[in-house]
């Protein structure tokens, strides 16, 4: 896929020298720049905020990663290896359909409302609102909500078959309601929610999950 240069790109692409792989830890410095990305977005990240927070050059960012898109698609990766507060992936887990969700989700409520990192989840609610030549980013960040959209499909059809979700449910409307509370949580977390105020609509999720149960 060809990469569309933002202005960041364009400005420093003359900085880029060619040499000797750059000496620094690759997953330090792309942590702090997921981090950066976290808080600020793509757009409202310049390559000064990155390399400042990354202790590197513009020549060394170019070099490692090739574009501003490039790192921003390395970091959304990283995110998405992180771990998470509570071990294990309940989609993989043999529990009921309920009990995936309320994990999944009281997982996520603890993430985006840890300290250590930015507030809300970097993937839920990232490129939103983007400009023109960051379309291709946009692109790829909503592709990644849609696999998630998917994911969540898929296990409410699982428990159809296993019987612990009524036949008569629309599974990819409740995947959709699911998703928008992950993404409302998202919001209310960078706002100021704390973990409990997340909890508590995790729980009203819960609720309207269960009427659909077996």
């Amino acid at each position: 896929m060809t990469i569309v240069k933002n202005n960041d790109d364009a400005r420093d692409s003359g900085q880029r020298k060619r040499g000797r792989p750059p000496a620094f830890d690759r997953e330090t410095v792309l942590s702090a720049a997921r981090d950066v990305f976290w808080e600020h977005g793509y757009d409202g990240s310049s390559i000064a905020d990155l390399t400042a927070s990354m202790g590197i050059t513009p020549q060394s960012l170019y070099a490692a990663f090739s574009s501003k898109a490039e790192l921003y698609r390395e970091a959304l990766n990283q995110y998405r290896r992180m771990p998470r507060p509570n071990p294990g992936n309940p989609f993989e887990e043999k529990i009921d359909t309920v009990s995936t969700f309320r994990r999944f989700l009281e997982t996520s409520a603890a993430l985006f409302t840890a300290p250590e990192h930015p507030k809300g989840c970097m993937i839920s609610t990232a490129v939103l609102n983007c400009a023109s030549e960051s379309g291709d980013i946009a692109h790829h960040v909503a592709s990644l909500r849609l696999q998630t959209l998917g994911l969540f499909t898929a296990r409410i059809e699982r428990g159809m078959k296993e019987g612990d979700i009524r036949q008569d449910a629309n599974a990819g409307s409740l995947a959709r309601f699911l998703g928008a509370i992950v993404q409302g949580m998202s919001v209310q977390a960078r706002d100021g929610a704390t973990t409990a105020e997340l909890l508590e609509m995790v729980g009203h999720a819960m609720n309207e999950l269960r009427r659909y149960a077996a």
